[in-house]
């Protein structure tokens, strides 16, 4: 009977049960599973490059900036010149239909609309100002989807470093099950442990699959925002040195903060909008002074003598309408304008202060692991694994054990993405890639 337990025990060590796999290694295929044929591994630059030619929605707002250009191109025209020509339909006299010649009467006019106060420049002015607007946006999109990319890309990684200890636990929690079951209603396995390595078990597949669940989730924003078709498997292939070395301390709070103020396209969208409802009270104003249209006009026989030519000019008079309902409104949108920018200013300030403070506090605790910790837990959990072959240690306290390796790692990937989290976000709050 006792080497009956001592050979159940060598099936744990034989099946793989050890822990020791480092928490920044990746996700780990099953034994004997390879990656799918359209597996696409991937490093970070090569994902944002292409993310910056295949993302729809990069392109959609790019034809957003091309639209806005050419309004500027129509705000530089001129209105058309108005021709208007007019002829007798019939002469009851002669009864002549469309009577042309001495009995017939002919007159022309061509008339064009000349604006005033400046109106046509100010709506050029307003047309580049939308230009200028819409490419903020468009830098904005890129910003908020490649922070999402990068995000995405360093959850994935982490998630899947996870995902391989469920992997390996599993698979071999399940041929411990098998050769239980095979053992069964010989008396050398109590039945206690056989329900416990089963419930143990069942806990493992639920909490996979949400994980699972989580990575498929993730991974298909990433597989949008990359623009790839949805059956590609990604694998992130992160620069371990590279996220090894990053530093909060590199960069102080103030130079932080004026890069915010000086790259972060929402606050320059929220500038813009202030010129812009600047532009567009000027422009209001202009629309109380009426514009001027100058004629030349051709009568043949209408007029006071024949072959009457007349130039003229005509303009509203502005006593009823002085577009005050139109100004008073551009006025008060200056005031809103100006208030959302002192708004925005006030949470890039916010934002940039939280994510440093971030950045220090998930630094300190990635910095605080021990190196060896791995190692050492390596080594215990050989020992642990000969007591239990010894029968010292009972199945149930090997198993906890293990769980408490599977607890230990996942926190220890969550610490990891933590920190590289809290990197990206200073690259998201300041709008630059400074780490």
């Amino acid at each position: 009977m006792g080497n009956r337990l001592r050979s159940i025990g060598f099936v744990f060590a034989m099946l793989g049960l050890v822990p020791g796999r480092s928490y920044a290694q990746g996700y780990a295929q099953s034994p004997g599973q390879s990656l799918p044929a359209d597996t696409l591994s991937i490093g970070l630059d090569s994902a944002e490059s292409m993310f910056v030619r295949q993302n729809l929605q990069l392109l959609a707002q790019r034809y957003n900036v091309s639209a806005q250009e050419a309004l500027i191109l129509q705000a530089r025209l001129w209105p058309n010149p108005n021709l208007a020509f007019s002829t007798a339909l019939y002469n009851p006299q002669t009864h002549e239909v469309l009577p042309f010649g001495s009995d017939g009467e002919i007159s022309a006019q061509l008339s064009q609309l000349v604006y005033l106060a400046g109106k046509r420049n100010k709506q050029i002015l307003i047309a580049k100002a939308n230009t200028k607007l819409a490419e903020y946006q468009l830098f904005d999109l890129l910003r908020t989807l490649k922070y999402t990319l990068r995000t995405d890309f360093y959850n994935i990684y982490y998630l899947r470093a996870s995902a391989a200890v469920y992997d390996e636990e599993i698979q071999a929690l399940q041929k411990v099950v098998t050769a239980f079951n095979e053992q069964q209603g010989k008396g050398y396995i109590a039945p206690s442990e056989v329900v416990r390595v089963k419930a143990q078990l069942y806990s493992l597949q639920s909490e996979y699959n949400d994980l699972v669940n989580q990575i498929n989730d993730t991974e298909s924003e990433l597989k949008l925002i990359l623009q790839v078709k949805a059956a590609t498997y990604v694998v992130p292939v992160p620069d371990t040195v590279m996220v090894s070395a990053l530093d909060p301390g590199k960069y102080g709070l103030t130079a932080l903060v004026d890069s915010a103020f000086n790259n972060r396209t929402d606050l320059q969208i929220a500038r813009e909008n202030t010129e812009i409802s600047k532009l567009q009270y000027n422009y209001q104003k202009s629309l109380a002074v009426p514009d001027l249209t100058l004629s030349l006009a051709y009568d043949q026989q209408g007029s006071y003598v024949n072959n009457f030519s007349s130039i003229g000019a005509a303009i509203d008079l502005p006593f009823l309408n002085h577009n005050q309902g139109n100004i008073r409104s551009a006025r008060t949108m200056i005031a809103f304008n100006d208030a959302t920018q002192k708004s925005t200013e006030a949470t890039v300030q916010e934002n940039v202060y939280r994510a440093l403070q971030k950045a220090y506090a998930n630094q300190k605790l990635y910095r605080d692991i021990d190196p060896a910790f791995l190692t050492q837990f390596d080594t215990l959990s050989r020992a642990v694994l000969q007591n239990y072959e010894r029968r010292n240690i009972g199945l149930l306290e090997f198993l906890d054990f293990y769980d408490a390796y599977k607890t230990n790692t996942l926190q220890l990937n969550n610490i990891a993405f933590n920190r590289v989290s809290a990197f990206e976000d200073l690259n998201y709050y300041t709008g630059t890639n400074l780490y």
